[in-house]
Formats: structure tokens, C-alpha cells, sequence
């Protein structure tokens, strides 16, 4: 995201006084940077009212205050995942990952898998991908690698199939934790909608009072085309968080407060890189001031 913080903060410090052209091409720099339009300009008037206000005469009160705006966005959805990471001892949790293809949904699986087994869990990760052979052999091979074991069915096989037979393991004391790994076939959404609705049958059954989770992963480099993903999966089933990837200077980094605003959706991880500990906590604060060119 460092690309587009440069623009906001070289923005910030060309000017000289705090002007409505200043915050019109705030507006404008916002909706660039993967905010929507509606967003972008609701944030700037809230923005305009507080300077106006606190009687803010320099740009560098300006974005201070934005960073600030936008932290306490992202926060007022920061209850949503306290305790994600701390799941009483005996409660089995069950983390199930949707996503488009490509956006990293099987290497996050991995990287979940070995965060949780540094905190002493027993991670299973299933490959409830049965549409794809390489997601079922990628899983695998992260499973070798990391020691976890991987609950596998063949190419074309059901997905909550896969899922049961991963509640099964764990009930039998392989595991207290599953991170299933999921299709994405977007162009099919019919048949996406009723195979989730269908694992979600499954884990209600056969997994009363697990700690049952649904994190969708986008890539944050596509920009507001995540949002529409998030609109769209969020109407399958009701999802509980979003997971980042592919975090770096390419990704503007605006959708993240559209789907704070718009879907009530926290971002709970942040991927920056494909080896198994790049993957963090997501920071709100750190988040936000980095966003305006702060950090």
C-alpha cells in the first residue's frame, strides 16, 4: 500500500492552508484509492465537520484526523474478533475459508494452520476444494511440511463429505482445530450457494457447540472488485471476517473501509507474502495511519 500512502502524504504536503479544494480533492485521492464514491465523500464531510470544529488550519491536522476517523471505523468492528485466537481448551473450532480462485485461499489454510500449531493447537486441514486436483495435492504438500494432518477425498468428490470426515478425526482426538479449504467457482453461484449451504448442515449436525467460523480471502490488490466478491458470499452465507492477501505496495488498501462501512465485515488477517509466517493480526491503527501516509 506504500505507493498510494506516498500519493496521500506528497497531497498533505503540498498544501498550504485547509481550503474546501483541499478536501474536494481528498474526496477524489479516496475514490482512487478503493474507496467508494459514497464512502469517500461521507468520510470527508464527518472529516470536514471534526476540523471544522477543532478549528484545524494545516493539512498535517487534516490527516491526522483522517487517520483517526478511519481507526475508530475499523475498531468499532474490533469485538467481532476478540477471542478468535483464544478458543477455550476442549471446544473444537472450525474455520471454513471462501474466496474466488487464485486469491490464496489453500496457502492461508497452510499459514492458519501453522500459526494455530505454534499456539499448541492440532490443526486438520481439509481439502473441501474437490473441484480442483491441484488445491486437493497443494493442501497436501503443506501438510507434510508443516506435520498436520490433511483429510482428503478425489477430484469431484463431495465437500461436505470432506467436512464430516474432518469432524469425525477431530471428535476421535486427531485435532481440536479444522481449517477447510473451499471452491470459489464464482460463475457457477447456484452450485456455490447450495454446496456451502450444505457444509453448513453438515457442521451443525455433526459439530454442535464448535466454535464454527467463516472468513472469506481476498486478494488486496483487486481493489473494489473485492467488495463485490465480499457482497456476494456474505449473500450465500453469513460470513464473520475477511482475511487480506497479498498485501504490499500494489494494493491501495481502501476496500478494507468499505467493508467495514458498507458489510459490517472486520479484516482479521493480513497476508503479505507466501512463506508460512507472513501472515498478521490485523492491526486497525496501524492499518489506518499507514493508509494516509503516517507509518
Amino acid at each position: 500500500m506504500g505507493s498510494f500512502a506516498e500519493r496521500l502524504k506528497k497531497f498533505f504536503g503540498i498544501q498550504n492552508v485547509v481550503s474546501e479544494s483541499l478536501f474536494g480533492e481528498l474526496t477524489d485521492l479516496l475514490v482512487e484509492g478503493d474507496f467508494g464514491p459514497a464512502g469517500a465523500y461521507k468520510t470527508v464531510n464527518t472529516l470536514r465537520a471534526l476540523c471544522k470544529k477543532e478549528k484545524i488550519t494545516e493539512a498535517e491536522g487534516v490527516r491526522n484526523h483522517l487517520a483517526k476517523l478511519l481507526e475508530g471505523l475499523l475498531l468499532e468492528l474490533r469485538q467481532s474478533t476478540v477471542g478468535v485466537l483464544d478458543v477455550p481448551a476442549g471446544t473444537l473450532q472450525i474455520i471454513l475459508l471462501l474466496g474466488v480462485n487464485g486469491v490464496g485461499k489453500t496457502t492461508t489454510a497452510a499459514k492458519l494452520a501453522d500459526q494455530y500449531r505454534s499456539q499448541h493447537k492440532k490443526p486438520i486441514l481439509a481439502a473441501a476444494d474437490t473441484f480442483r486436483a491441484a488445491a486437493i495435492d497443494q493442501l497436501k504438500i503443506h501438510g507434510e511440511r508443516l506435520g498436520v494432518r490433511v483429510v482428503a477425498h478425489k477430484q469431484g468428490g463431495d465437500p461436505a463429505a470432506v467436512v464430516y470426515d474432518a469432524i469425525d478425526a477431530a471428535r476421535s482426538g486427531g485435532g481440536d482445530l479444522i481449517i477447510a479449504d473451499t471452491a470459489g467457482r464464482m460463475h457457477t453461484k447456484s452450485a456455490l450457494v447450495e454446496e456451502l449451504k450444505k457444509i453448513d448442515r453438515i457442521v451443525e449436525s455433526k459439530a454442535a457447540g464448535a466454535r464454527y467460523i467463516k472468513w472469506l480471502v481476498l486478494d488486496a490488490t483487486t481493489g473494489r472488485n473485492a467488495l463485490v466478491q465480499a457482497e456476494t458470499f456474505h449473500q450465500a452465507v453469513v460470513l464473520d471476517g475477511v482475511i487480506l492477501t497479498k498485501y504490499d505496495s500494489s494494493a491501495k488498501g481502501g476496500v478494507v473501509f468499505s467493508l467495514a462501512e458498507d458489510l459490517k465485515l472486520p479484516v482479521v488477517f493480513i497476508g503479505t507474502g507466501e512463506k508460512y509466517p507472513d501472515i498478521h493480526p490485523f492491526d486497525p491503527r496501524r492499518y489506518s495511519r499507514e493508509f494516509v501516509g503516517l507509518a
